[in-house]
C-alpha cells in the first residue's frame, strides 16, 4: 500500500505510512548552523505543540495541532543533543552538565517564550532529553476554543459574564485537568474577559500566559542554582503579589502552599482570582486541595465559586480537548464542600450541557449586581451574539477578539 499524503506546507510534507500508526513529519532541505541545531526547522513551524528529542537513538517526534503525535525524519546524535541542550540552557542561565555547581535537569523559557525542559545522563541514562512546549506566535481565543468544539457559545458567555462579574462581584475558581488537556489554553482565552481598567497580575513557573492585555504584571519562580541561588518559588511571588493592588490575579499551575494563599486572596476580597492544577474532576480536586502539599483548609474553599475541568478526550480516532465539567462549591458538609455540577459533558451528543441545578454563582452576582435572574440570562445573551458573531465573521486573532471584548465594555 502506498503513503497516504495528509498535508504539504512550506518545506514540510506530513504523510501516512501502511506500516506505522504515526505520521511522518519530513522536513526537506538544509537546516543552516544555528543553536538549535536540526531542531530550529521545527520550531518555525505554528502547527506543532511540542517538540520532544529523546535522545540519539530515536529521531525526533512532534505533537501536531492537526495530525497529532508525529514521526520527523531530523536524528540528533547525543553529542550534538547535549551540545544543543547546553546552547538552550543557558538562555535559562542553567549550568547544565554532571559534576560539582552543575544540574542533569532543567527548566526554563526560551527567548521567544517556548517552555523547555531537558535533561541529560546520568539522570535519563540513554542520552540527553529535550521536550519544548511551543510558544504560539498568535495564541488561541475563545473562538477558537468554539470552533474545536472544546466549549460551546453559550458556556462561553456564561464564563465571560462570571469573570466579569458585571463589574460587581467576579467569580473564583480554578481549571482543572490532566497534563495535555489543555488547561493553560483555556486560562488564557478566560482572561481575554478581564476589562482592561483592571489591574491584572499573573504568576507562573515559567511564563506561558499571552494575554493581551492593556495592564498587566508578569511574575516568574526561580529555582535554586548550585552557586547558591536562592529560591523563589510561587508562593513567594504570590505574596508579594498581593502587596502590588492587583485586581485579578491568575495563577498557572498551583501545586504547593501558594494554593492555601490563593484562597486566601479569594477569602479577603480578592475576587476574580483564578487558576490551574491538575485533577480530572472537581471532587478530585477538593481532595487534592485539602491535602498535602496544598493543606488548604477546607473552610476556606467556601471562597471558591467555581471548578472547571477540562479532559484530553479521544473522539473518533482523534484527539480533543474539551471542558467536561463545571462544578460550584455550595456550601460545606461537615468538613467537606459541597459539590453542584452545574454543567456536564455528554458522551452521546459530544457536547457540555447544562445539567438545570440552579446556580449558587448566579444569585450571587444578582444580588451583588441588583438585578434579577431574566436580567442576567439578558447579559448571557448579549455576549452570545457577540461571541456568535465573531464565530461567523471567522475572527480568531487575540488582538481583535480582545478589542471586541474591551469595546463592549467601554460602551455601556
Amino acid at each position: 500500500m502506498s503513503d497516504t499524503i495528509l498535508e504539504q506546507y512550506g518545506a514540510v510534507t506530513i504523510y501516512k505510512e501502511a506500516t506505522h500508526p504515526a505520521p511522518m513529519y519530513h522536513v526537506d532541505g538544509e537546516i543552516p548552523s544555528n543553536p538549535y541545531g536540526k531542531l530550529q526547522a521545527l520550531f518555525e513551524d505554528d502547527g506543532l505543540e511540542e517538540v520532544m528529542y529523546n535522545g540519539g537513538q530515536q529521531c525526533v517526534k512532534v505533537a501536531h495541532r492537526e495530525h497529532g503525535m508525529c514521526r520527523t525524519n531530523i536524528w540528533i546524535d547525543d553529542e550534538e543533543g547535549i551540545k544543543i541542550s547546553k546552547n538552550i540552557a543557558s538562555f535559562t542561565a542553567v549550568p547544565l552538565g554532571d559534576g560539582p555547581g552543575l544540574v542533569p535537569i532543567f527548566d526554563g523559557r526560551l527567548p521567544d517564550g517556548s517552555r523547555v525542559n531537558g535533561t541529560i545522563p546520568p539522570v535519563t541514562p540513554d542520552g540527553p532529553t529535550l521536550t519544548i512546549r511551543k510558544f504560539q506566535e498568535d495564541p488561541l481565543t475563545m473562538i477558537n476554543l468554539i470552533k474545536f468544539g472544546s466549549v460551546n457559545i453559550r458556556l462561553a458567555a456564561m464564563m465571560w459574564v462570571w469573570i466579569e462579574g458585571l463589574d460587581s462581584r467576579p467569580a473564583n475558581f480554578v481549571i482543572a485537568g490532566g497534563t495535555g488537556s489543555g488547561k493553560t489554553t483555556t486560562l488564557n482565552c478566560l482572561g481575554m474577559f478581564i476589562p482592561w481598567d483592571k489591574r491584572l497580575l499573573t504568576v507562573e513557573d515559567t511564563a506561558e500566559l499571552q494575554v493581551y492585555h492593556d495592564h498587566w504584571l508578569r511574575m516568574e519562580t526561580r529555582r535554586p542554582r548550585p552557586d547558591g541561588t536562592t529560591e523563589i518559588d510561587m508562593n513567594d511571588c504570590l505574596k508579594s503579589s498581593l502587596r502590588m493592588r492587583p485586581d485579578r490575579i491568575i495563577v498557572g499551575e498551583v501545586r504547593g502552599s501558594e494554593c492555601a494563599t490563593l484562597l486566601t486572596a479569594m477569602n479577603t476580597g480578592h475576587d476574580g482570582s483564578f487558576g490551574s492544577l491538575h485533577a480530572n474532576t472537581a471532587a478530585e480536586t477538593i481532595t487534592r486541595m485539602i491535602n498535602p502539599p496544598m493543606n488548604v483548609p477546607p473552610i476556606m474553599l467556601s471562597g471558591l465559586d467555581l471548578i472547571i475541568i477540562q479532559a484530553r478526550l479521544h473522539v473518533q480516532g482523534k484527539t480533543a480537548r474539551k471542558i467536561t465539567e463545571v462544578a460550584e462549591i455550595a456550601g460545606m458538609e461537615g468538613d467537606k464542600p459541597r459539590l453542584n455540577a452545574i454543567w456536564k459533558f455528554d458522551p452521546a451528543t459530544n457536547e457540555i450541557v447544562e445539567t438545570g441545578i440552579p446556580s449558587k454563582l448566579r444569585e450571587t452576582i444578582c444580588d451583588a449586581a441588583g438585578i434579577s435572574p431574566a436580567e442576567f440570562e439578558q447579559h448571557v445573551q448579549q455576549r452570545m451574539q457577540i461571541l456568535k458573531d465573531l464565530v461567523k465573521r471567522d475572527i480568531t486573532d487575540i488582538q481583535t477578539v480582545t478589542k471586541v471584548i474591551q469595546g463592549f465594555y467601554s460602551s455601556r
